[in-house]
């Protein structure tokens, strides 16, 4: 019964599906009421008991039916066919292998910093509850991002916990054979071998890759050592073994994905051992291999600034790369390193590894709408001569896995009004059934959420003060802090001067007013950490400690040291407002303000990001006008009084108006209402995953299927077909384009000479850019007599409404070879001159 037990509880606590559905929380609870407290961690409280006192709760009847009845329902969620089963999909897609540096699933298992994990452990757990067939590949590091301790003197104290493997919730890769299975890389002078670990999430799996082998050259031993090392050579190596390493560690479980989504440039160089593994698949050279290989790749930039990229020299990359390059890819190493520079010839260009991910990637996404546009900005001069709006960048708005951030109410409400099952499908009726919901629940859900928060602040802040050395009386005056009944402000992220998070602090005497008013006060949480080598951001963080530490502010202000996964959680679930104030555009996307959208809280935010396309009057507030602006104090004064303008004469107001018999805030309610019903499934992890599925990895696994058709051989013409067009291209020209007008139209004719290209491999268009309120216009031109005799050169026409002057048209030429990605894979365009 011993053995029976264990191992029935084991295969609960190893399946993260825990994370976000808790119906086994009061498993682990009976087992150990303080260790589940202080953790919620099973797999901790599993490791941690006596083998006797499993066996004794397992005799006992209800206990050991409540287990079956949670491992019945566990390989039914798993087993059960999803969304993408009900789409037809499996027998088109096979496997998406997700590549990312982190994964923050849990905060038991600390691999992960901040938003890029944030952003992947949400879409692998939505993939699970979707049933796309996703499995992440990522690094095991031996020690958790930091954890923050604040001095008596308000200061950031960063301490590093080890990553015990006994004490993580996964386990160990192992063969048929029962062996351990390790990855082999060659690096300079040694060979490196690589453990391998899995993480069950629900029906998928998150593959890890761990350097701490006791085979290892002792430095190679550290390439795991932490996440985002700042020596620059690790955080090549890192890469090195993530991009190279995870794709033969796929390969070694017999797993071939169709498609790999790279999860920033981080895993770019998964793109040359793709491309390598083919080539000795298929004995394809390395252009053709790639040619391949790429259409089944994915790449989703979150950088928002050129200098985010990983870049690195030529000096550094040639002992690691050379060889393989020349050995492996059949490359001059001069020809890989032209994969990552916009200028080829270039000598002293650095290797930008998001470069090589465009390179070798069907399509690139960012990670919201204003994010695209500014991904175009940064990635334009890979495209010279095209317009920026045809920078081949599109943009899928990152989300939320919306049961991981809600509260146990906030589920019932949900659960009531939407069904039990509304995130695992299709999300059409979930906003009008949410408007539903009478005014009167969502003032008890909040009103609840924040009682909880406050308690949770009182006793957070208590063991926060003990450990500090702080004196009793301080300690015990905890149990006084804060108002169940009160407005509270949320602010929670990374500090770093980008996202300005002492804008609020700007003027300290009119938030003082604000916080302290006798009628209508308010409260303010903050969290965060500053990386350990930024001391202008630990600075910011010591400014607020000083601010909140002052005998009349204390009551009403807290900053939360140490802000981690739980911590995030329990703010989401009880802030009234979470505020926002990054400069326009730093934030690529940011999620957490979509965490609290499902638990009724209302956002404050600049227009950048996910809030510059979910921002409307109803559903909260704008912080800005949309536009960017020079990094300056004069306009940081003006938008730190914009937002204090905004919180004195709207939020505050709305909060506190009771209206009629009710009594109750009916604005702020029918803001919340709407805010719950159109955001939340907007910006939820499901439409973000069907999203990356119909658009995405769908049609890449069908792109990939055709070119790799037939050995390769179809990629082979593909490829023959591409070097003729760019070799052809420079002997195209416009000779002449003539136009009249007349009848309230604008007739154009185009001779072109083509040389001996067909003209189905060019695309002839009329050519008109946005200006004065008309969109752009891209006309084909149809081709109406074909080069022969005395006439050399096509002629093309076309005919547009004279609604604009004739001299905002032009003609151009650019690629269309059928299943050619234009100008992702050929950039070639001509424009009359």
């Amino acid at each position: 019964m011993e053995s029976a037990g264990l191992e029935a509880l084991t295969e609960l606590a190893l399946d993260l599906r825990w994370s976000w559905n808790h119906a086994a929380d009061q498993i682990w609870q009976q087992l150990d009421p303080q260790l589940w407290a202080l953790t919620h961690n099973p797999w901790i409280v599993l490791q941690t008991i006596s083998r006797d006192r499993i066996a004794a709760m397992y005799d006992s009847p209800p206990f050991r039916q409540s287990v079956d009845a949670l491992l019945g329902a566990r390989r039914s969620a798993v087993e059960s066919p999803a969304w993408f089963q009900g789409l037809g999909g499996a027998a088109h897609l096979k496997a998406v292998a997700y590549f990312s540096m982190e994964f923050m699933l849990s905060e038991a298992l600390p691999i992960y910093s901040g938003g890029l994990g944030n952003v992947a452990g949400d879409q692998l757990k939505a993939a699970s509850d979707l049933g796309v067939p996703v499995l992440g590949v990522g690094l095991l590091y031996q020690q958790g991002y930091l954890r923050q301790l604040i001095d008596h003197e308000g200061r950031q104290q960063a301490v590093f916990p080890y990553n015990d493997p006994g004490q993580l919730p996964i386990a160990p890769l192992r063969t048929p054979t029962g062996e351990w299975l390790r990855v082999e890389l060659t690096l300079p002078g040694h060979t490196i071998w690589l453990r391998a670990w899995q993480v069950r999430v629900g029906r998928t799996m998150l593959y890890l890759l761990d350097s701490n082998d006791a085979a290892n050259f002792p430095p190679y031993r550290a390439i795991t050592s932490e996440l985002y090392g700042d020596e620059v050579n690790l955080r090549l190596m890192q890469e090195l073994v993530l991009g190279i390493g995870g794709w033969r560690l796929l390969r070694a479980l017999g797993i071939d994905p169709e498609v790999c989504h790279l999860n920033e440039g981080h895993a770019a160089f998964v793109v040359l051992e793709r491309t390598r593994c083919y080539m000795q698949a298929t004995g394809q050279p390395f252009d053709v291999a790639l040619a391949v290989t790429r259409t089944g790749n994915v790449f989703t930039t979150h950088t928002a600034v050129a200098a985010g990229f990983d870049r690195y020299t030529p000096q550094l990359l040639e002992p690691y790369l050379a060889a393989y390059a020349e050995r492996e890819l059949g490359l001059p190493f001069r020809e890989l390193l032209a994969l990552g520079r916009v200028d080829p010839a270039d000598a002293a260009e650095p290797f930008n590894m998001a470069h090589l991910a465009i390179r070798g990637s069907r399509s690139v996404n960012a990670v919201s709408q204003l994010h695209g546009q500014v991904s175009r900005r940064l990635f334009a001069p890979l495209f010279p001569r095209w317009p920026l709006d045809e920078v081949p960048v599109g943009h899928v708005t990152n989300g939320v896995h919306v049961p991981s951030w809600d509260s146990a109410a906030a589920d019932a409400l949900w659960t009531e009004h939407c069904g039990k099952d509304r995130w695992l499908g299709n999300l059409d009726t979930v906003g009008e059934q949410m408007r539903t919901v009478p005014a009167a629940a969502l003032w008890s859900l909040r009103q609840d959420a924040r009682r909880d928060l406050v308690q949770y602040l009182r006793d957070r802040l208590s063991s926060q003060l003990s450990a500090s050395g702080a004196a009793p009386r301080a300690v015990e005056g905890t149990a006084r802090i804060f108002d169940p009944q009160v407005l509270t402000l949320g602010f929670a992220r990374r500090f770093a001067a980008y996202k300005r998070p002492n804008l609020l602090l700007h003027d300290p005497e009119r938030l003082r007013n604000i916080l302290c008013d006798a009628q209508r006060p308010v409260q303010l949480i903050l969290a965060g950490t500053a990386h350990p080598a930024d001391e202008p951001a630990q600075a910011l963080i010591q400014q607020w400690i000083r601010f909140i530490r002052q005998p009349e502010i204390r009551p009403h202000a807290m900053f939360l040291s140490d802000y981690d996964m739980q911590t995030t959680e329990r703010l989401v679930q009880g802030v009234d407002v979470w505020l926002n104030t990054p400069r326009r555009p730093w934030e690529a996307s940011g999620t957490s303000g979509m965490k609290v959208l499902v638990n009724g809280g209302l956002n404050l935010s600049e227009l950048d990001g996910w809030w510059a396309e979910a921002y409307s009057a109803e559903v909260g507030w704008a912080l800005g006008d949309g536009q960017e602006h020079p990094d300056d104090a004069g306009h940081d004064a003006a938008e730190a009084d914009a937002l204090y303008r905004i919180l004195e004469q709207q939020v505050i107001p709305e909060f506190y108006a009771r209206e009629g018999d009710t009594g109750l805030p009916l604005a702020w309610l029918a803001r919340i209402a709407e805010s719950m019903a159109r955001l939340t499934p907007r910006f939820s992890t499901n439409r973000v995953v069907r999203d990356y599925t119909l658009r995405h990895y769908l049609p890449a696994a069908q792109a990939y299927r055709d070119r790799a058709a037939d050995g390769g051989l179809r990629g082979a013409q593909h490829w023959a077909s591409l070097r003729a067009l760019e070799t052809r291209w420079a002997t195209l020209s416009i000779a002449a384009v003539r136009s009249r007008t007349g009848g309230g139209q604008h007739e154009f004719e185009a001779e072109v000479h083509l040389g001996e290209m067909d003209p189905g491999m060019v695309r002839v268009e009329l050519y008109a850019q946005a200006a004065g309120g008309r969109q752009t216009e891209r006309i084909a031109m149809a081709l109406i007599a074909q080069a022969a005799g005395n006439a050399p050169a096509h002629r093309y026409r076309a005919c547009v409404p004279a609604a604009r002057p004739v001299g905002d048209y032009t003609v151009r030429l650019s690629a269309a070879a059928n299943g050619l990605s234009v100008p992702l894979e050929c950039p070639c365009i001509l424009w009359q001159r």
